[in-house]
């Protein structure tokens, strides 16, 4: 059962985490959230429908503040590698290290996989990845545009940082899917390189590109286009 923090008194807490137990173990078992009623939840955790509405307006509000205790966790962690510059990670690749915060990410994941599994699985809630993946856009954007040719500013950033951010979702993703297998540790390691992998570098045919000049191409395109 997640410990989910919540501020309110022990019977309280002890309701909610009844709920959020219930809402694992409906999901776990195939359900849909979109199906899942305050009649089904309140009969699983074994409370009242009225001590439910004690708490929550409705079955979307409920996800939603157990989803925000989740994002506001995620968020601080992900804040400290957004943090990390370009030669730190440099260093902890070449010491074979994971980068700053990411072991403490994966943990934190991995200790709430009932709950964060579920909401990433085929029948939990899509909004929430979207959200992950925003708040890591957000977490880490500014330090991404720290030293960064002007050329490759505008659309080309935006695609890249999009690129890059949905990515590593999927990758959090997939290691749920496969059941946690990696440890947090073995995962961080990967998740700190695979942004630095090019095409080819599996294959022995490293591509380079001037990311520069080809993001001045597409600015000057983008402008002949307006221009017409």
């Amino acid at each position: 059962m997640p410990q989910t923090d919540f501020k309110c008194d022990r019977r309280s807490l002890r309701s909610q985490h009844a709920l959020l137990g219930a809402l694992v173990r409906q999901l776990s078992a195939g359900e849909d959230l979109s199906r899942i009623t305050v009649a089904s939840l309140t009969e699983c955790a074994g409370l009242t429908r009225r001590t439910f509405y004690s708490h929550y307006k409705d079955i979307p509000d409920f996800v939603e503040q157990v989803e925000s205790v989740l994002l506001e966790d995620i968020g601080e962690l992900v804040a400290r590698i957004g943090a990390s510059t370009l030669p730190e990670l440099y260093r902890t690749i070449d010491e074979l290290a994971p980068a700053p915060g990411s072991v403490e990410l994966l943990d934190y994941l991995r200790k709430h996989c009932e709950l964060i599994g579920s909401l990433l699985g085929p029948g939990g809630d899509p909004a929430f990845i979207k959200k992950l993946i925003d708040l890591a856009r957000a977490a880490v954007a500014d330090r991404m545009q720290t030293g960064i040719f002007p050329g490759a500013l505008g659309a080309f950033f935006d695609y890249y940082l999009s690129y890059v951010v949905t990515a590593e979702v999927g990758v959090i993703q997939r290691w749920f899917e496969t059941g946690l297998k990696e440890s947090p540790e073995t995962m961080a390691r990967i998740m700190t390189v695979i942004a630095f992998v090019r095409p080819g570098d599996l294959y022995g045919m490293p591509i380079d590109i001037n990311v520069p000049e080809y993001g001045m191409k597409l600015l000057n395109l983008q402008l002949e286009n307006e221009g017409n």
